[in-house]
């Protein structure tokens, strides 16, 4: 019996709306940051089919730099296709209500860490081509996420390895646009800190 097709619009209606409202009001961490949450906003005039993959012009990703509890390190994944260190992250799904939502599955998928949490607040926005339905483009919304203390990582199907290294010692190979995440990340962790009750 066959699956009948998803009706993207359907779908994906409750994420571009978090989306839109989401970048709408975002303040970029950079210029390259800003330009990049313009044509982001511009491709989400289309409509919500530009939260899924099968959005040729390109589509909206959401990814995740993760700390542990004092900063002190980063999680980073081996890429299986890239073959580079990078953070993170993947493709939105139905079922995903918030761009912050997403980066936070993808982030529990991918490291197999219990008890992530995500600051809603975006770090970066990054436009880059990829060769998913053919040539299209990641509008890549990027996120902080806080691992608890003690957190084990697990590797998944999508990574070779994964790995903790200190903010100022990134490994090599790293995929570009992973580095400009530690500072805002950094920023995020210390604006957690300061609240009440953390």
């Amino acid at each position: 019996m066959s699956t009948p097709p998803v009706d993207l619009a359907e779908a994906y209606a409750a994420l571009h709306a978090d989306a839109t409202a989401v970048l709408a009001g975002w303040t970029p961490t950079g210029a390259a940051a800003g330009r990049a949450r313009d044509r982001t906003l511009d491709l989400l005039a289309a409509g919500p089919a530009a939260m899924a993959r099968e959005h040729r012009a390109g589509h909206v990703t959401a990814s995740a730099l993760v700390l542990d509890a004092t900063g002190e390190r980063i999680l980073l994944c081996l890429h299986g296709k890239l073959h580079r260190w990078v953070q993170l992250g993947g493709h939105c799904e139905p079922g995903d209500r918030t761009l912050a939502g997403a980066a936070l599955r993808e982030a529990g998928e991918e490291s197999g860490i219990a008890g992530l949490v995500v600051d809603p607040v975006p770090i970066d926005v990054d436009i880059h081509p990829v060769a998913c339905q053919g040539d299209s483009l990641h509008h890549d919304v990027r996120f902080a996420v806080f691992a608890p203390a003690g957190a084990t990582e697990r590797v998944s199907d999508e990574s070779e390895a994964l790995g903790w290294f200190p903010p100022d010692r990134l490994p090599e190979p790293l995929a570009g646009g992973t580095a400009q995440l530690v500072v805002p990340a950094l920023a995020a962790l210390r604006r957690r800190a300061a609240q009440p009750g953390r």
